[in-house]
């Protein structure tokens, strides 16, 4: 009986594997969807000050390994800019991390920051040379272009 139960439970657990290659294949094509033609739309922190902030990304793109590129306008405050920002995409199991550490964006300065992206919703920390803070929002489609 128990060379029964330990059979079966090796006969499942090799019925339930899928591929890990195929997996993360599968995952960074859902994020690329999902994040192509995205609005990050939602509020940051510093201090006691919450402001809202947007980040309008046309493309999100696989380079190699983990490195990414994310074609993004990024409103707050005065700023307005429109950069390919890379990114270091981590894993932690199904759910999308964008990490940044020390990465220069054209207009706006140096930043770190590290962001989760989970069913349409976003959260993070972020810092710049001299402050920095949380992160929150929504994911939302753009809207289509008119012609």
């Amino acid at each position: 009986m128990m060379r029964f139960l330990a059979a079966a439970a090796l006969l499942l657990a090799g019925c339930s594997r899928t591929d890990p290659q195929t997996e993360a294949q599968r995952l960074e094509r859902e994020f690329e969807q999902l994040m192509s033609g995205a609005v990050l739309a939602g509020k940051f922190q510093v201090g006691d000050q919450v402001k809202e902030d947007r980040y309008t990304i046309t493309k999100a793109s696989k380079l190699t390994g983990d490195l990414w590129t994310i074609n993004a306008r990024i409103q707050y405050a005065t700023h307005d800019v429109t950069v390919p920002v890379p990114v270091r995409m981590k894993w932690a199991g199904d759910t999308p991390v964008i990490t940044l550490t020390d990465v220069g964006i054209p207009g706006l300065g140096t930043f770190t920051a590290r962001v989760l992206i989970y069913r349409g919703q976003y959260a993070g920390t972020w810092s710049s040379k001299d402050h920095g803070g949380q992160m929150w929002g929504r994911i939302e489609r753009m809207p289509p272009r008119k012609e």
